[in-house]
């Protein structure tokens, strides 16, 4: 197909984002945005029962935490109804379809003595080449004439060529008695008028395709390139579920996890460039194509995205780094940090991001720098704090008062005070990170000085030693 690529990510807004609704919404971002293609977004709001604005506010929030931007308006199915019957008349008209006046009982009586019979329960309908001049004046269905021999092969990107045999196919409802169309109809008129080319969706919708090939042959519309992707199992190899964890996109922001990370994370879910593990977005799109698809389940793997996001949140921006733990904070309905925390905060990433895997890791290493004096230092800390410790950073603390504030002189005079009382560094460090952190583990205590500059860090030292 020459035409320039467009994919969709057609969520049914029943509930949050989750995981493999978050993955398929990816792999159709990468592959057209990886193309210079249009990502579109609609919403199958035709279960009215299920529907709800808050899901779909959910999964939009979903969606823009993960950074996935769409192409133009977002398109309601329920809106197009109107369009989809109009289609379903169409191919009556023409011949392809018909008027199904069998009632329910009627077709349940039909299964059940095939059933007995141990014939096919696949429904014939009678209607089917019936003369309308013998038409009742009754309700009834449309349904497509599916074709009764040959096969249908669908041409799958990622699962190859599946062949079904046409008799297994039935007469299709496309219209209701009450004159709704079903949702297989919509979802076919619906990817054609958006001039959808590529639709990649999850397998357990790769039976649907056979049927759906019937509206784009009987319409004479272009079958779009199919490409339908393995589930997501739970590290036990079952079908991902709620008893496997956190399974809405905005959980794992809540959690604390960079949204880059998650990104990578759910890109190699599945799909493979060689042996890379970490890579960046652009990375992603330049590399990201159907025939590195697996055929096979992916199983979601917590210590493997926590990996991930540890290497991302290390390479991080640091200004952007702070606009998005600012997020997570709001969005864990966490208190904001303010203005001068914040600047703290970016003027300590350079020796916070290092082995941090989450913001709440990451953030629990600034608690120096988010801290306000006077410091409470923690049980484990206080023990650092002792009467010996504390005339030792009483002494201590004119040392600093005019040395030049930069790594090696505070090395310099540290180590030299230290050598001067017959002992080593790593005694005086314990009483330090008590002082300046209130913390028993915590960055270098040169990093905690230097970013918290002299006269903070001479005041906390002060305070420890009073």
């Amino acid at each position: 197909m020459n035409a320039p690529v467009v994919t969709r990510f057609a969520p049914s807004p029943t509930g949050f984002l989750h995981i493999g609704g978050a993955r398929t919404a990816l792999f159709n971002w990468l592959y057209a945005r990886g193309r210079g293609g249009k990502f579109l977004l609609r919403i199958e709001d035709t279960d009215r029962a299920r529907s709800t604005p808050e899901a779909t506010e959910a999964i939009l929030k979903g969606m823009a935490w993960l950074g996935l931007d769409h192409d133009g308006e977002i398109v309601s199915q329920f809106e197009n109804a109107p369009r989809h019957a109009a289609v379903a008349q169409e191919l009556l008209a023409a011949g392809k379809a018909y008027k199904c006046f069998a009632s329910q009982d009627e077709i349940t009586a039909f299964r059940d003595a095939a059933k007995a019979e141990g014939r096919s329960t696949l429904y014939r309908s009678p209607w089917r080449d019936a003369d309308p001049a013998n038409h009742p004046d009754a309700p009834y269905v449309i349904r497509i004439k599916a074709p009764l021999e040959g096969t249908t092969v669908i041409r799958d990107q990622v699962q190859g060529d599946v062949t079904i045999r046409n008799d297994q196919l039935d007469d299709m409802i496309l219209l209701r008695s009450d004159g709704t169309p079903v949702y297989m109809l919509a979802v076919v008129v619906d990817d054609h008028d958006m001039g959808v080319t590529h639709v990649i969706r999850g397998d357990d919708h790769l039976n649907n395709a056979a049927r759906q090939m019937m509206i784009y042959e009987a319409m004479g519309w272009d079958v779009p390139v199919w490409a339908h992707i393995p589930l997501i199992h739970g590290a036990d190899g079952k079908k991902l579920s709620k008893r496997h964890g956190a399974l809405g996109a905005q959980e794992y922001q809540v959690m604390g996890f960079p949204a880059a990370g998650m990104r990578n994370y759910l890109a190699r879910l599945g799909w493979s460039h060689g042996d890379d593990e970490f890579f960046t977005d652009a990375q992603a799109k330049e590399w990201f194509d159907l025939d590195g698809i697996r055929k096979s389940p992916a199983q979601f793997d917590l210590k493997k995205l926590e990996n991930l996001c540890g290497q991302h949140i290390a390479q991080a921006d640091d200004a952007a780094l702070r606009r998005e733990i600012e997020a997570y904070l709001d969005a864990a309905g966490k208190a904001a940090l303010t203005e001068a925390q914040a600047d703290g905060l970016e003027r300590a990433m350079y020796c916070l991001k290092d082995r941090a895997k989450t913001f709440p890791e990451l953030l629990e290493k600034a608690a120096f720098i988010l801290a306000s004096r006077p410091i409470e230092p923690d049980e484990k800390a206080s023990k650092n704090l002792d009467t010996v410790s504390r005339g030792i950073l009483s002494e201590l603390t004119p040392h600093l008062q005019n040395a030049s504030w930069n790594k090696e002189t505070l090395e310099e005079v540290l180590n030299g005070f230290a050598a001067a009382h017959d002992t080593k560094f790593g005694k005086l460090a314990g009483p330090l990170r008590a002082a300046l952190a209130g913390r028993a583990v915590t960055p270098s205590v040169f990093d905690m000085m230097l970013v918290l500059g002299r006269d903070e860090t001479l005041a906390r030292l002060t305070d420890a030693a009073t």
